[in-house]
């Protein structure tokens, strides 16, 4: 049974490698390798659907760094558009002042008002549309607007951080175009970039039992939204989510696995 074991993913890590290196040759690698400094105590994560699904992929991240960062409190909000690309996204008007972020809900439903003049996020974890980085027509603007959002970003003092989406269950083919397109957009800006497409694929290798999409093959189930948080998880506090209790739900078997994926996903793409 063991030796059968080690066969599977042994097998699994080779299909994963055929679905990342494909016939172009090595995958591009990123030089941002981490966030440095403090956790981030406040994060806006800007999108669409991708991120909404299953009440929101931020309330997974949420649950996730209040118990693994020794109960630290994070401050997250969500901007989505579905069907949006991030030529949709006026990023500039989500910093204004007395806007997003001004209060927050805490405890039995009271109303804080944040510090006024403060930082309002410390870092904007940002995505494209679903084929937006690496379509024919769309792939300029990704570039163009990838430049334009860190830039607007980084004027409000806020790290800009994008999000590799993942390939289409129908599609396998995407996962290198999409890792490849993120990676460039991420060394261009000096952004960190988080590896989601590609622990899809390394989930799916190991595990295709465990289905990470609904019906429509394009957006998450539970299971793969909280496989993205944990991605996001690791990736945003360079912390290990294996054997965080926090489940959403799920099975521990198939929580077990999908926070061991996201680890060696974040491990192995920034070579920490």
């Amino acid at each position: 049974m063991r030796f059968r074991h080690m066969i599977h993913n042994t097998l699994a890590q080779l299909a994963l490698g055929f679905i990342l290196l494909g016939n172009a040759g090595a995958q591009v690698l990123p030089s941002v390798k981490g966030m440095g400094g403090v956790p981030p105590s406040s994060v806006i994560y800007i999108g669409n659907s991708f991120f909404y699904y299953n009440n929101g992929m931020h309330s997974m991240v949420g649950s996730m760094a209040s118990e693994g960062v020794n109960g630290h409190k994070l401050r997250s909000s969500l901007v989505t558009i579905g069907g949006s690309g991030l030529d949709w996204h006026d990023v500039e008007s989500y910093f204004r002042p007395n806007g997003i972020g001004k209060y927050s809900f805490v405890g039995n439903n009271e109303v804080v008002f944040n510090p006024p003049g403060g930082k309002l996020f410390e870092v904007a974890v940002m995505m494209d549309c679903s084929q937006c980085p690496i379509h024919p027509t769309l792939k300029t603007s990704f570039t163009e607007y990838a430049k334009k959002h860190s830039d607007t970003v980084r004027k409000h003092g806020a790290a800009p951080v994008f999000f590799m989406s993942w390939a289409y269950q129908d599609a396998p083919e995407m996962t290198r175009l999409l890792a490849d397109a993120y990676t460039i957009a991420g060394n261009e800006n000096k952004a960190l970039v988080i590896p989601a497409g590609l622990a899809f694929a390394r989930s799916i290798a190991q595990r295709p039992d465990v289905n990470l999409y609904v019906s429509d093959k394009r957006h998450p189930s539970p299971e793969g939204s909280y496989l993205a948080a944990a991605t996001s998880y690791a990736t945003l506090f360079n912390k290990s989510p294996v054997g965080l209790n926090y489940s959403a739900g799920l099975k521990p078997e198939v929580v077990t696995h999908l926070q061991q994926v996201a680890w060696d996903t974040v491990q192995q793409y920034l070579g920490r």
